[in-house]
């Protein structure tokens, strides 16, 4: 179930965000239907053999969407080490934030979205003059830049499940839309109305 949960996760309302909590509940069903009519499936909540199948054809071997890498997420050490957290929760925390994107590049006419650095250690983190306490840490976020434009790709984020966006017009992003998953949702691009 929470394999599941993870590549529907993407498909919520603006500002909600779906917990990995392995239940098929309310807000699991909601987000299958809302995939199976992104995909021109029968919207009805239930995962059968049409909304697998769809999902496996969006997978590569490794799980990861056929639009995004474990590759993009990590351009700072391959072995996903010296973050806030394990290598294995950070590289955990980047598949989720890759279904997301795979999530909103489907909704934006699938465009490709471009990826400028995503997860960091703490001294990769320092390198790039990071904040001490950035969602980059945990494997989660993931800096996009290029076309569509930043503010497209911070008003889409909104309803793909991610709570924390920052882009141009907050102090240090005219150059790029910050997306992450934080505890604490926090949304600023005041450049974009957001």
């Amino acid at each position: 179930m929470t394999q599941l949960q993870i590549r529907v996760a993407g498909w919520v309302t603006s500002g909600e965000r779906l917990s990995y909590d392995g239940s098929y509940g309310a807000r699991t069903t909601a987000a299958v239907k809302k995939f199976q009519a992104a995909y021109g499936l029968t919207a009805d909540g239930i995962a059968g053999p049409a909304t697998f199948s769809k999902i496996y054809a969006l997978q590569d071997a490794d799980c990861t969407p056929v639009h995004f890498s474990y590759a993009e997420l990590n351009k700072c050490n391959s072995d996903w080490s010296g973050g806030a957290v394990s290598a294995a929760t950070a590289r955990a925390n980047a598949l989720k934030t890759m279904w997301k994107l795979e999530a909103m590049r489907h909704a934006l006419g699938d465009v490709p979205i471009t990826i400028s650095s995503g997860f960091r250690s703490y001294s990769c983190n320092s390198a790039v003059g990071g904040s001490s306490t950035s969602r980059h840490l945990y494997g989660d976020a993931a800096d996009l830049v290029g076309s569509p434009s930043l503010c497209t790709l911070a008003r889409q984020s909104r309803v793909h499940g991610f709570s924390e966006i920052l882009g141009p017009g907050y102090p240090g992003h005219n150059d790029h839309t910050h997306v992450a998953f934080d505890p604490s949702p926090y949304w600023s691009a005041p450049t974009c109305g957001i």
